[in-house]
């Protein structure tokens, strides 16, 4: 696939619905993503980020069934997308569309071929207040992994829900108390052929130069 810098940053989408269920996805090549991954800039050059690569059907299953319970938990808090700007119609179907895809790979997850967890080795605690400085090692590198993976023809999709069970996903991979997840990455092939940039609030509405 040839695609431009700038396409491949405007249409690199979380995906859900089209995310095959049934194709295999070669680990060679998520292997390739996690390479790409790895060249993320990391705070100190610590490179503390791990990673987790799920392919096992059973284990699969079960961070899908969690996922699952979690998702159920927070559909019915009324936070979801699809409870999001009711009173704009043309962006409240939007967010109809978010919240139906996030429920499809609710019920799918455990069906997806390849879960790629992103972690972080955190000795002790994690640290009080502002995290950003943790996490923000680790983030651009899993953004760097959707990046590789559209530009291959595998979609993924950014979710944090597991992370209401985080203590059991991390005892079903057998993960140490020092690594600590930060996202999901599901990732398969995709079906259809195309993406195109989302709906965006213009820029004039959320930018501020030199003062607020």
């Amino acid at each position: 696939m040839t695609i431009s810098p700038d396409e491949l940053l405007t249409t690199t989408r979380s995906v859900r619905k089209r995310l095959d269920l049934t194709r295999p996805v070669p680990m060679e090549l998520v292997r390739e993503c996690l390479e790409v991954a790895l060249q993320a800039p990391t705070g100190g050059n610590a490179q503390l980020w791990r990673w987790i690569v799920v392919t096992d059907p059973g284990k699969r299953q079960a961070i899908g069934g969690y996922y699952k319970r979690s998702w159920d938990t927070y559909y019915a808090s009324g936070s979801s997308a699809g409870r999001l700007f009711k009173d704009d119609p043309e962006r409240a179907a939007t967010q109809e569309r978010v919240s139906g895809s996030a429920a499809y790979l609710a019920e799918h997850l455990g069906e997806v071929p390849v879960h790629v967890i992103g972690c972080m080795l955190v000795p002790g605690a994690l640290p009080q207040g502002n995290q950003a400085g943790l996490w923000g090692s680790l983030l651009p590198a899993a953004w760097s992994y959707m990046l590789a993976a559209r530009a291959r023809g595998l979609g993924s999709a950014w979710t944090t829900l597991h992370l209401a069970y985080e203590s059991e996903i991390a005892e079903l991979l057998g993960l140490p108390p020092d690594v600590r997840q930060g996202v999901l990455l599901p990732t398969a092939y995709y079906t259809g052929d195309s993406f195109r940039p989302a709906a965006r609030q213009p820029l004039d509405e959320v930018l501020r130069v030199e003062h607020w």
